[in-house]
Protein backbone atom coordinates (compact mmCIF):
# COMPACT_ATOMS: atom_id res chain seq x y z
CA UNK A 1 0.00 0.00 0.00
CA UNK A 2 2.79 2.38 0.86
CA UNK A 3 4.52 1.75 -2.48
CA UNK A 4 1.35 2.49 -4.46
CA UNK A 5 0.84 5.82 -2.69
CA UNK A 6 4.47 6.79 -3.34
CA UNK A 7 4.19 5.92 -7.04
CA UNK A 8 0.92 7.85 -7.36
CA UNK A 9 2.41 10.96 -5.73
CA UNK A 10 5.53 10.71 -7.87
CA UNK A 11 3.48 10.55 -11.07
CA UNK A 12 1.32 13.44 -9.88
CA UNK A 13 4.41 15.60 -9.33
CA UNK A 14 5.76 14.69 -12.78
CA UNK A 15 2.50 15.55 -14.51
CA UNK A 16 2.14 18.81 -12.59
CA UNK A 17 5.69 19.84 -13.38
CA UNK A 18 5.31 19.12 -17.07
CA UNK A 19 2.03 21.06 -17.26
CA UNK A 20 3.56 24.12 -15.58
CA UNK A 21 6.67 23.89 -17.78
CA UNK A 22 4.58 23.94 -20.94
CA UNK A 23 2.45 26.94 -19.94
CA UNK A 24 5.24 29.52 -20.08
CA UNK A 25 4.12 32.91 -21.44
CA UNK A 26 4.76 33.55 -25.12
CA UNK A 27 7.17 36.27 -26.24
CA UNK A 28 4.52 37.95 -28.41
CA UNK A 29 1.22 37.23 -26.72
CA UNK A 30 -0.76 39.42 -29.10
CA UNK A 31 0.43 37.54 -32.18
CA UNK A 32 -0.50 34.04 -30.99
CA UNK A 33 -3.33 32.62 -33.04
CA UNK A 34 -5.85 30.01 -31.95
CA UNK A 35 -4.31 27.30 -34.11
CA UNK A 36 -0.85 27.86 -32.62
CA UNK A 37 -2.25 27.70 -29.09
CA UNK A 38 -4.15 24.49 -29.87
CA UNK A 39 -1.05 23.03 -31.48
CA UNK A 40 1.03 23.73 -28.37
CA UNK A 41 -1.63 22.22 -26.14
CA UNK A 42 -1.74 19.07 -28.26
CA UNK A 43 2.04 18.79 -28.18
CA UNK A 44 1.99 19.15 -24.39
CA UNK A 45 -0.43 16.25 -23.96
CA UNK A 46 1.52 14.18 -26.45
CA UNK A 47 4.69 14.48 -24.35
CA UNK A 48 2.80 13.79 -21.12
CA UNK A 49 1.24 10.65 -22.64
CA UNK A 50 4.63 9.41 -23.87
CA UNK A 51 6.20 10.02 -20.46
CA UNK A 52 3.38 8.16 -18.73
CA UNK A 53 3.66 5.24 -21.14
CA UNK A 54 7.37 4.80 -20.46
CA UNK A 55 7.21 5.60 -16.75
CA UNK A 56 4.34 3.32 -15.81
CA UNK A 57 5.61 0.43 -17.93
CA UNK A 58 9.12 0.67 -16.46
CA UNK A 59 7.78 0.82 -12.91
CA UNK A 60 5.57 -2.21 -13.59
CA UNK A 61 8.46 -4.06 -15.26
CA UNK A 62 10.71 -3.35 -12.28
CA UNK A 63 8.12 -4.65 -9.83
CA UNK A 64 7.57 -7.77 -11.95
CA UNK A 65 11.29 -8.51 -12.34
CA UNK A 66 11.77 -8.07 -8.59
CA UNK A 67 9.04 -10.55 -7.74
CA UNK A 68 10.10 -13.05 -10.40
CA UNK A 69 13.75 -12.75 -9.39
CA UNK A 70 13.04 -13.41 -5.73
CA UNK A 71 10.83 -16.39 -6.58
CA UNK A 72 13.48 -17.75 -8.96
CA UNK A 73 16.22 -17.42 -6.34
CA UNK A 74 14.06 -19.27 -3.82
CA UNK A 75 13.36 -22.06 -6.30
CA UNK A 76 17.04 -22.33 -7.31
CA UNK A 77 18.11 -22.62 -3.69
CA UNK A 78 16.08 -25.83 -3.47
CA UNK A 79 16.79 -27.15 -6.97
CA UNK A 80 19.72 -25.64 -8.95
CA UNK A 81 18.45 -27.17 -12.20
CA UNK A 82 15.62 -24.61 -12.36
CA UNK A 83 17.92 -21.70 -13.23
CA UNK A 84 17.39 -22.10 -16.98
CA UNK A 85 13.62 -22.26 -16.61
CA UNK A 86 13.35 -19.02 -14.63
CA UNK A 87 15.31 -16.86 -17.09
CA UNK A 88 12.59 -16.59 -19.79
CA UNK A 89 10.06 -15.35 -17.22
CA UNK A 90 12.38 -12.51 -16.20
CA UNK A 91 12.82 -11.67 -19.89
CA UNK A 92 9.06 -11.52 -20.36
CA UNK A 93 8.77 -9.12 -17.45
CA UNK A 94 11.47 -6.89 -18.94
CA UNK A 95 9.55 -6.90 -22.21
CA UNK A 96 6.89 -4.76 -20.51
CA UNK A 97 9.36 -1.87 -20.49
CA UNK A 98 10.12 -2.36 -24.16
CA UNK A 99 6.42 -2.24 -25.09
CA UNK A 100 6.00 0.96 -23.09
CA UNK A 101 8.90 2.52 -24.98
CA UNK A 102 7.43 1.46 -28.32
CA UNK A 103 4.04 2.93 -27.42
CA UNK A 104 5.71 6.20 -26.41
CA UNK A 105 7.68 6.27 -29.64
CA UNK A 106 4.48 5.79 -31.65
CA UNK A 107 2.76 8.54 -29.68
CA UNK A 108 5.58 10.96 -30.49
CA UNK A 109 6.00 9.98 -34.15
CA UNK A 110 2.37 9.68 -35.18
CA UNK A 111 0.68 13.05 -35.12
Amino acid sequence: MKRGVFIFLFLLVLIGGSVFAQTAPAAHENEVTVTEAESGNTAMWKYIAAALAVGISCIAGGIAVGQIGSAAMGAMSENPELSGKALPYAGLAEGICLWGFLVALLILVIN
